[in-house]
């Protein structure tokens, strides 16, 4: 190759007290025998990777810029009392980035026959114009797959149609979705409606139920609506579902998921046999996989003594479901891709670009609807 470096999104906590994000030029690696090396043509900037992109502790507000082009750095002031839970990434410059999509340009011994292939990877550190990883953890597309289709085919994905594995396994037999209108939620409502899964879900806004009706979605409840609560426990009475994930962390003033429990209970008790003090038997569980808003979680004990509140994170139930489920998973999206797991974005930016004051902010707001997608070749 005669491209012999690569550049890249870094991102660092400063012993100063700030974090300083810059491009940086990288030796771009030989490929081993089981590697192959991307030409990285496509990644999304996602909830996921904001966490070790700007981190929950950066000060938005005191963002500065130094430089310009490859030479510019933004920088923000770490909030003093969460400076502590930096220490651990202290002046290490991280490379960052989950996920991403390109072509495979050169490879190892035993990779040769993806050469030329446009792949799907979920490596890390993929905000970078050139990645080597190992073979195995790419995925192939289909002739005719573009890079930026391929870009998403992993957190996303692979986590709407982990919901329905841990509904399973769970031994509940419908769910909940908050943020619903996401291209996540976008992709649940389409997994669900072709796998007769009923489906409760919940947005924001009266345009994001229409965004979910267009789509086939039979039950949508505005939490700006005031029927919210009645919409919601009539939707569970139809469904039945016992299950929700929460993608807020903290929405609607904190209450969301509380809510969402308090409606379980209701609509369990309006088929109750009997009366108990101890409220229904009904196991109802709410799992929060995302901090969208950083409300802290208030729980009004409405909901009887049959309850669970808990973390769900992608990777650890990756192994709960087993190598082969998940691999039947990944073949799902990759035939799905542009029907199923078609993501939208709302800008296609270049790695100056996401460096700019008024892009960060935009994409660490997180909204609904609103994604950004990296070209590193821009």
């Amino acid at each position: 190759m005669s491209i012999q470096t690569s550049k890249e999104i870094r991102s660092i906590v400063t012993n100063e007290g700030n974090i300083e994000l810059s491009i940086v030029h990288a030796e771009i690696p030989t490929p081993t025998e089981n590697e192959v090396l991307i030409k990285v043509e496509a990644s999304p900037i996602n909830p996921s990777d904001l966490g070790l992109l700007i981190s929950f502790a950066a000060d938005l507000e005191s963002l500065t810029i130094t430089g310009s082009g490859d030479d510019s750095v933004a920088s923000m002031k770490i909030h003093p009392g969460l400076m502590g839970a930096m220490k651990p990434r202290l002046d290490q410059s991280m490379q960052v980035g989950n996920e991403g999509g390109g072509v495979v340009i050169d490879a190892g011994e035993n990779a040769k026959h993806l050469i030329g292939k446009t792949v799907g990877v979920a490596g890390g550190a993929m905000y970078s114009q050139y990645r080597c990883v190992p073979a195995q953890s790419c995925l192939v597309m289909d002739d005719g797959t573009t890079s930026a289709e391929a870009s998403s085919s992993f957190v996303n994905p692979l986590t709407a149609l982990a919901f329905v594995e841990t509904m399973k396994m769970e031994n509940h037999t419908a769910m909940v979705n908050t943020a619903a209108a996401s291209n996540l939620g976008q992709m649940l409502v389409k997994i669900c409606k072709d796998d007769g899964v009923p489906l409760v879900n919940i947005v924001r806004k009266p345009e994001q139920v229409k965004v979910l009706k267009d789509l086939g979605a039979e039950y949508v409840c505005d939490t700006s609506d005031a029927d919210f609560m009645k919409d919601l426990v009539d939707a569970l009475v139809a469904t039945g579902a016992t299950l929700g994930f929460d993608a807020t962390g903290g929405g609607n003033d904190g209450k969301l998921p509380g809510q969402i429990l308090g409606a379980m209970e209701i609509a369990a008790n309006k088929t109750a046999k009997e009366y108990s003090r101890y409220g229904s038997d009904t196991y109802k569980q709410v799992y929060i996989y995302g901090g969208l808003d950083q409300t802290p979680t208030v729980l009004n004990r409405s909901f009887g003594m049959q309850w669970g509140l808990g973390g769900w994170l992608l990777t650890p139930m990756i192994g709960r479901i087993g190598m082969e489920r998940f691999g039947q998973m990944r073949e799902r999206v990759a035939k799905e891709i542009t029907t199923t797991f078609a993501s939208h974005y709302t800008q296609e930016i270049s790695f100056e670009e996401m460096l700019k004051p008024e892009i960060i902010k935009a994409y660490a707001k997180q909204g609904t609807g609103a994604k950004y997608l990296v070209n590193p070749h821009k």
